[in-house]
């Protein structure tokens, strides 16, 4: 959001309008003059924002239906000081049916147990509503034991996903891994996919065509 890495523009704000979408953000609150502890070598160029650009990262949802009730959802964090995370939440209205949505961006930097506290935090979420649910976003998980914490994680909360555990989402010049995920709950899947000749950064689109039952 207005970072020196965008050229001073607000990516979600813009885009949106482009697409003629609603569209909801949230920022991290980046703690300025935090340096960056060096983490595993593909995890040291994550986001680079100077100690003191004045702009913000954070998550953003982008709707051609109207958002409404729009939650954040700060994720507990301490592995990387120097970049909060969070999670997003809307409801829209799907006919008559309403649908809540939930986007997270989860820490590449935490242990396993690290990255389960942060789902933790967004599962108490949707614990809270009885609507159909969709969770999904950059769990970052990076490793396979990751994936399949993720996994049964939300499969044991009555969520599914149609990406087969390990599905590449997210690579560097030598390394592919599963990184992002949506999962569902009271909704049906019937198409999905993910986006790999699009390379407009370092993860691959994922998208996944709902109905609602």
């Amino acid at each position: 959001m207005r970072t020196v890495r965008t050229g001073g523009h607000h990516v979600a704000e813009e885009l949106a309008a482009e697409l003629g979408m609603h569209w909801a953000h949230e920022a991290a609150g980046i703690p300025r003059g935090v340096k960056p502890v060096k983490r595993q070598w593909w995890l040291d160029f994550e986001e680079p924002i100077d100690l003191h650009d004045s702009g913000d990262t954070g998550v953003a949802l982008l709707s051609r239906l109207p958002l409404t009730d729009v939650t954040r959802i700060d994720l507990p964090w301490q592995e990387c000081q120097w970049r909060p995370r969070l999670a997003i939440a809307a409801t829209v209205s799907v006919g008559p049916q309403q649908v809540r949505i939930f986007n997270a961006h989860v820490d590449p930097h935490a242990a396993v147990d690290g990255q389960l506290a942060q789902l933790e935090a967004i599962a108490a979420q949707t614990e809270a509503t009885t609507l159909p649910t969709i969770v999904l976003g950059d769990f970052n998980t990076l490793s396979r034991q990751k994936c399949i914490e993720t996994r049964e994680f939300f499969e044991a909360r009555g969520f599914s996903t149609p990406f087969p555990t390990g599905t590449p989402t997210w690579r560097t010049t030598v390394l592919k891994m599963h990184a992002d995920w949506i999962f569902v709950r009271g909704v049906k899947i019937e198409r999905w996919g993910v986006a790999r000749p699009l390379n407009v950064s370092d993860h691959w689109p994922i998208w996944a065509e709902v109905v609602v039952e």
